[in-house]
C-alpha cells in the first residue's frame, strides 16, 4: 500500500510541476514583460522541483530555492500581461450550465473526504484524485477542450506569482525549527515565566501564541510545530488534554493569526494586488475583528472540549 501512494504523489506531483512549466513557457512569450526571463526561469526550477525533486540531490534542492529566492529579492518575477477571460463566454457558460457551476468544487470536497476516511490511501491522494476528477467533470460541464485547461492553468498560476511558493516554504521551515530545537528553548523560556498546572492559562498561553507566532511566520503550518512543541505539549496535553482536540483547535488558532499578517502574503497581501486596493493593509483590516472574535473562541473550546 505505502508504494501505492508513493506513486500516486508522485505522479501528482509530477502533474503540478507541467502546471509550472506551462506558467514558464507562457512567461517566457510574455513581451511585455520587462523581466521575463528572471521570471520564466523562476517558474522553470518550481517545475523541476516539483517533478524532479524526488531524484535530485539536496544540495541541489537547496541551491535552485536560493536561486528563486533572490529571483525574488531582486524583482526578477512578475505577473506580466495575462490573457484575459472572456466575459461574453463566462457569462454564456454561466448561463447554460447554471448552480451546476458548483459541482466540481462539492465533488472536490466530497471525494477527498470519501478516499481519506474510508480507503487506506489517505487525505493526500484523496485530494489529488478529487482534484483529477472534478478537473474532468469542469471541463465536460464548460465543454472545455486541453488548450482552454492549460490557458486557465497557467492564467491562475502565474496570477497567484511567488506568493505562492510561501505555503511550501514556510511548512519546511516549521519543521527546520523543529529539528533545531526552537520548540524546547520556548519551552523553556515560557516555563521560567509561567507556571505549569494551570489548565486555563495553558490554554491561553497555547492558542495565542499560535496565532501570535502565526502572523510572525506567515503560515500556521510553520507555528504548529514549533509552539505545539514547546507549548502546547508541555502546558496542555501533558495537563490532560486530549492531542486530537487540542491539535485540530491549535492549528486553527493559528489561522487566526494568518487573518492579521501582511506575511500571510497569498490570503491578505495578493488579494490587495488583484483588486486593485488603494489601502495595502485593507484586507487585514475588515479581518482584524472578526480574528480576534475567533482567537477568543478557541480558547473557550479549547478549554471545555479538551479536558
Amino acid at each position: 500500500m505505502k508504494a501505492i501512494i508513493d506513486n500516486f504523489l508522485l505522479a501528482f506531483y509530477i502533474i503540478i510541476g507541467l502546471f509550472f512549466l506551462a506558467a514558464a513557457i507562457e512567461s517566457w512569450r510574455d513581451q511585455t514583460n520587462p523581466a521575463r526571463w528572471g521570471t520564466g526561469l523562476f517558474w522553470l526550477i518550481f517545475a523541476a522541483l516539483f517533478s524532479l525533486g524526488q531524484w535530485l540531490p539536496s544540495e541541489v534542492s537547496g541551491g535552485l530555492l536560493l536561486v528563486i529566492a533572490l529571483l525574488s529579492l531582486f524583482k526578477q518575477v512578475r505577473v506580466g500581461h495575462i490573457k484575459e477571460l472572456s466575459e461574453k463566454v463566462a457569462s454564456e457558460t454561466i448561463r447554460r450550465i447554471g448552480n451546476l457551476i458548483f459541482l466540481p468544487s462539492i465533488l472536490l470536497a466530497v471525494i477527498a473526504l470519501v478516499i481519506a476516511q474510508f480507503t487506506k490511501l489517505g487525505g493526500q491522494v484523496g485530494i489529488g484524485i478529487a482534484a483529477v476528477i472534478s478537473l474532468i467533470v469542469a471541463m465536460i460541464l464548460t465543454k472545455s477542450n486541453i488548450k482552454v485547461a492549460y490557458e486557465d492553468t497557467q492564467r491562475m498560476v502565474r496570477s497567484v506569482g511567488s506568493a505562492g511558493v510561501l505555503p511550501q516554504l514556510l511548512a519546511t521551515l516549521g519543521v527546520v525549527f523543529t529539528a533545531s530545537g526552537v520548540g524546547q528553548a520556548t519551552s523553556k523560556a515560557i516555563s521560567g515565566l509561567f507556571p505549569v498546572g494551570n489548565r486555563l492559562l495553558g490554554v491561553i498561553l497555547y492558542c495565542v501564541a499560535m496565532a501570535l507566532f502565526t502572523a510572525i511566520m506567515g503560515n500556521a503550518f510553520a507555528a504548529f510545530a514549533v509552539i505545539t512543541a514547546g507549548i502546547g505539549i508541555p502546558f496542555v496535553i501533558a495537563q490532560g488534554g486530549s492531542p486530537v482536540v487540542v491539535a485540530a483547535l491549535g492549528m486553527t488558532a493559528g489561522y487566526c493569526g494568518t487573518l492579521l499578517t501582511p506575511m500571510a502574503a497569498n490570503f491578505n497581501t495578493l488579494p490587495v494586488a488583484l483588486m486593485e486596493m488603494k489601502d495595502p493593509l485593507g484586507v487585514i483590516k475588515q479581518q482584524y475583528p472578526i480574528a480576534l472574535i475567533m482567537l477568543l473562541v478557541h480558547i473557550i473550546l479549547m478549554y471545555f472540549l479538551a479536558f
